[in-house]
């Protein structure tokens, strides 16, 4: 890839705006949200703010994406989290994006999650509600299961490393790893469904990175603007 890779994108994403696909029939999904509005691009000297907070360089394609597209807004599923500056500091934004652990993405994404077996045991415990004479004592065993579970699937070490960066509904959403074996590539978050974390992959079965991510939701909201 070279400089070029963002050449003319965020004025792709701008007119998508005023296209048919802006109508609420031929939407992509989630642009009811971010209605194809971008933010600001980053300075040069912005962006060097955010990583000397940090402390770490963004991945290429996706610092580039600041720099020549937007901080955020428009693109897959509800959009982009934005990344802003308040109150004398820069944070991402969004419906999650607090669930990423801004002074850690220096660290090195974890690529191996819990152990199979334990996961496996986990979801053979998991209590059913046929299995109650009592609804309330269904609950009960219900709510203690989920509180073993969420300690195991979302424990905060799990995504050291990484950025929530976008929200894909009912608190499923993707990850950006900043650091690691993984840097640059974008990750799958259905925890919320009992479905552990995954790298996100193409149909060839090749990972998908930052701007490959991207560009697919634009190629196809296009597609659907026609």
């Amino acid at each position: 890839m070279d400089d070029q890779l963002w050449a003319g994108v965020r004025e792709r994403v701008q007119a998508l705006a005023g296209t048919s696909a802006a109508e609420a029939g031929r939407r992509p999904f989630g642009a009811i949200g971010h209605r194809f509005r971008l933010q600001p691009v980053l300075s040069p000297a912005e962006l060097a703010g955010l990583e000397a907070q940090i402390g770490v360089r963004l991945p290429w394609e996706y610092r580039t994406f600041l720099l020549a597209v937007g901080a955020g807004g428009a693109g897959p599923a509800y959009g982009v989290f934005p990344v802003q500056h308040e109150s004398g500091r820069w944070r991402w934004t969004g419906d999650g994006a607090d669930l990423a652990d801004f002074s850690r993405l220096a660290e090195p994404f974890p690529v191996h999650g819990p152990a199979p077996a334990v996961v496996e045991k986990l979801l053979e415990e998991c209590p059913r509600e046929q299995d109650f004479d009592e609804i309330e004592d269904f609950d009960t065993a219900y709510e203690g299961w989920d509180r073993q579970w969420g300690a195991v699937m979302w424990n905060p070490e799990r995504t050291v490393g990484a950025l929530a960066i976008c929200h894909l509904g009912c608190a499923a959403r993707q990850w950006l790893v900043i650091s690691g074996p993984q840097r640059g590539r974008i990750w799958s978050d259905d925890r919320v469904d009992e479905v552990d974390l995954a790298p996100l992959q193409n149909q060839d079965g090749q990972p998908v990175t930052f701007a490959r991510w991207y560009l697919d939701w634009l190629e196809h909201a296009e597609q659907q603007g026609h």
